[in-house]
């Protein structure tokens, strides 16, 4: 579980790693199969913004994984011919070999999610594909800037706001007259243990 998991992780960075113009570029080169196709998934146009949403949603219902697909079909289909009877399990130098053609006619971006998209598939060489995602100069997904996943709670400023001082003091208010109510009870439960 874990390393599907990272697979699917994979496959969102290389994504999010791509611009909204390369999305663009890419869905606008597709034939009208994988145009409809796209729709489908994503439940309307295929903008960038709505790639993103349905991917970002779609990581365990397989959302994302079938946009991966779609817009990376033609740029695998070039790999498997390239890579040839290696095509099942090609090493890394045989990749290495390769790919600089199909980033060349597809696009860095294109040939990153291709990729990924193969090792969260569980390709017989996701060890070595995830390795050229992590560490080949040309391959490599960018660092990614760490991302707050959770909401930021603002320190409270020192500007003065009425809303908030006035249900301070009635606060305050209430607390003293509880207080005060308190002891009052204190006082007449300490006499009446005094008459007994």
């Amino acid at each position: 579980m874990k390393t599907r998991l990272q697979a699917l992780g994979l496959l969102d960075r290389s994504i999010r790693a791509t611009s909204d113009d390369e999305l663009a570029a890419t869905v606008e080169a597709l034939d009208e199969d994988h145009r409809e196709a796209l729709e489908r998934v994503v439940g309307g146009e295929p903008t960038p913004t709505a790639l993103r949403e349905a991917a970002s949603k779609g990581r365990l219902n397989g959302a994302m994984e079938s946009i991966a697909l779609v817009l990376t079909d033609a740029s695998l289909a070039d790999c498997i011919e390239k890579l040839g009877e290696h095509a099942d399990n090609p090493t890394s130098e045989q990749l290495r070999e390769v790919l600089p053609g199909i980033v060349e006619r597809h696009g860095l971006a294109v040939t990153r999610i291709m990729l990924a998209s193969t090792v969260a598939g569980e390709a017989a060489a996701a060890t070595v594909i995830r390795d050229l995602l992590k560490h080949d100069d040309i391959i490599k997904l960018p660092r990614e800037e760490p991302r707050q996943i959770a909401p930021t709670i603002s320190a409270e400023s020192d500007e003065e706001d009425p809303e908030r001082d006035a249900v301070k003091a009635k606060r305050a208010e209430v607390r003293k007259r509880k207080q005060e109510e308190a002891a009052v009870r204190r006082e007449q439960s300490a006499r009446d243990r005094g008459r007994l």
